[in-house]
């Protein structure tokens, strides 16, 4: 299996039966597996193949971030086992437990479930958002996860660089795009532990429409809550996957709340201002045009596993594009 020898994985964890596994679909970073023995279930993770940037695809990090949650009771899988030796299947790794669950990513997932039961559900992901900025880091063991202090500033140059290390064709405005953020950067408030990608298909959803489990924490850190809300509300209106010629935008199946309904939702459920979210909205869509970019540098040398990340690239220019417009009020 592309990035995963299970032979060798079998043999680090001293099992006598056989290991199989399967790669989930969607990911485009961190590669994901479903790993049995048959009688247990695991998920690992690992970096991509590749191209990495620096500081990205920490599986110490991952690992650290998903243990503090999950023995607070926040939804997130719990962690078993940190493998830093890379002799043992090419790269570092974890395996956390399996959590059931549904992903929705596709547009009969989310048509199927009627207007109310989406709402109720995307109302949902707002809330465990919120839940998710209430925590005390101190209290969770993660006050030295990050620098809440100068986030923003950090975050703009950050990504520039990162754009800079996937340069692979010119994109229209997007240097531009940076230039006009680092103008007026916000201060920010008080840090929390922050998602770094959240958005609907990076939950798994139980029967009840319940999250079970929060995914994809490759971007977690100390840092302002507004990045986090801001990005989810840009991720409502992109396609939730691009694949096979079908894509789903989430703002257009009827029944999802609207953006200024998702951001009272968290303003109300939070205590904080979120009045103004213009250049947190323009910045969102300048990083995610980013992480979009670094995926298609990576599918255009040949180093992704998978399907559906042909099209990736398409979504880079209309994100600079909403990102301008979020700056000039809209």
């Amino acid at each position: 299996m592309k990035g995963l020898d299970l032979a060798a994985l079998q043999a680090y964890l001293g099992s006598s039966q056989e290991l199989t596994g399967r790669m989930f679909a969607g990911g485009r970073s961190n590669l994901t597996y479903a790993v049995t023995d048959g009688e247990k279930r695991w998920v690992l993770r690992r970096p991509p193949l590749g191209h990495v940037l620096p500081t990205a695809h920490d599986m110490v990090r991952e690992h650290r971030v998903l243990e503090a949650l999950s023995k607070a009771g926040f939804p997130a899988p719990r962690p078993i086992l940190l493998c830093t030796d890379i002799s043992v299947i090419g790269a570092p790794f974890y395996l956390m437990e399996h959590v059931d669950g549904h992903i929705y990513r596709e547009e009969s997932d989310l048509s199927d479930l009627g207007p109310e039961r989406l709402h109720g559900l995307v109302l949902a992901l707002v809330d465990t958002l919120a839940d998710l900025h209430a925590l005390d880091p101190a209290a969770i063991g993660l006050a030295d996860f990050g620098r809440p202090e100068g986030f923003n500033q950090r975050q703009v140059s950050r990504w520039k660089k990162q754009l800079d290390a996937s340069r692979s064709r010119d994109v229209a405005g997007i240097d531009e795009l940076h230039a006009r953020l680092a103008v007026d950067i916000p201060a920010g408030g008080p840090g929390t532990v922050v998602h770094g990608d959240y958005r609907l298909d990076n939950v798994l959803i139980g029967d009840q429409l319940q999250i079970n489990a929060v995914l994809d924490w490759e971007m977690s850190t100390l840092g302002d809550p507004l990045s986090d809300v801001a990005l989810m509300l840009v991720y409502a209106g992109l396609p939730l996957q691009v694949s096979g010629g079908r894509s789903t935008v989430p703002m257009k199946v009827a029944g999802h709340p609207s953006l200024r309904e998702m951001s009272d939702r968290y303003a109300g459920r939070s205590g904080r201002d979120v009045s103004d979210l213009h250049w947190y909205v323009a910045f969102a869509a300048f990083k995610l045009a980013v992480i979009l970019e670094g995926v298609h540098y990576r599918y255009v040398q040949g180093q992704t596993v998978g399907g559906g990340f042909e099209s990736i690239g398409n979504l880079v220019g209309p994100l600079v594009m909403r990102g301008h417009e979020a700056l000039e009020g809209n």
